[in-house]
């Protein structure tokens, strides 16, 4: 289980961070994005118990989610930038108006979250049987709430 904490921590903080530079910064980064993707498959792979067979109708499905599932992580990303943008702008405070925006914004990425969830979890009980399914599903709920974790303790309530 330390395992699966010490993944989702890595994906947190390269989900969480933010890239300002193009440069040599950029390319570290990106390796390290590939590295933690890479680290997470073997997770996955190590976990599920995959025969051959259900191995070439699962992998194609998570691949096609974790993509899907990038995008959600970079609305999320730009809605905490937002957030750190307006709560530095305001000294620690935001306008009604923004906190508005930003919890309607977080609450549409969690939805999106959810909703992706919900139709690949569709997806994958047609190839591999609902166990292994909720294996999978379980594995990356766990994984995004360490994450999710990890991201509160840095981000301060709003005042």
């Amino acid at each position: 289980m330390k395992t699966v904490a010490n993944v989702a921590l890595a994906l947190g903080v390269a989900i969480a961070t933010p890239v300002y530079a193009q440069d040599a910064g950029n390319t570290n980064m990106e390796i390290l994005l590939q590295k933690v993707k890479a680290d997470k498959k073997l997770l996955v792979a190590s976990n599920m118990g995959l025969s051959d067979a259900e191995g070439q109708n699962f992998w194609p499905l998570y691949d096609a989610y974790q993509k899907e599932l990038e995008e959600v992580n970079q609305r999320l990303d730009r809605t905490i930038n937002e957030y750190a943008d307006a709560y530095n702008a305001g000294q620690g405070t935001i306008s009604n108006e923004t906190a508005k925006k930003l919890l309607n914004d977080a609450l549409s990425v969690e939805e999106a979250e959810v909703k992706l969830k919900q139709a690949y979890a569709e997806k994958i009980g047609k190839v591999l049987s609902a166990t292994k399914t909720a294996r999978y599903i379980q594995m990356e709920t766990k994984m995004r709430a360490v994450i999710k974790v990890e991201l509160a303790k840095s981000i301060p309530l709003v005042y």
